[in-house]
């Protein structure tokens, strides 16, 4: 079982930047891939990042690319994100996921466990 914590949302303008935390306890996370989802008021969870389990490989959704920078230290057993040039549309509850293998995934179906999130809300 694994416990995982988020941290590090709030209110920011835009052009602003936030460092989103994922905290987890239970058991390591080092060999599982990592992935980052968010959830804006009446819609699906949508993927924005995922990690591989060493960090090696990291992927992007689109509209996050270039802005946005998913890491992880598995010594500390913590997943972070790192969001720069902060945008309206970007406001939402972001989660992250534990993932099911060590590759991660963009298909939040793959994911076993997830936190209760933390709000991100972007003003114009």
């Amino acid at each position: 079982q694994v416990q995982l914590v988020e941290s590090g949302g709030g209110l920011v303008q835009a052009g602003g930047s936030l460092r989103l935390s994922c905290a987890a306890s239970g058991r390591t996370i080092s060999m599982n891939g990592m992935g980052w989802f968010r959830q804006a008021p009446g819609k699906g969870r949508g993927f924005v990042a995922r990690i591989t389990w060493n960090g090696g490989i990291t992927d992007y959704a689109n509209d996050v690319k270039g802005r946005f920078t998913i890491s992880r230290d598995n010594v500390k057993n913590m997943v972070y994100l790192q969001m720069n040039s902060l945008r309206p549309e970007d406001t939402a509850v972001y989660y992250c996921a534990v993932d099911r293998s060590g590759l991660g995934s963009r298909n939040p179906l793959e994911y076993t466990y997830w936190g209760q999130g933390t709000q991100v809300t972007v003003s114009s």
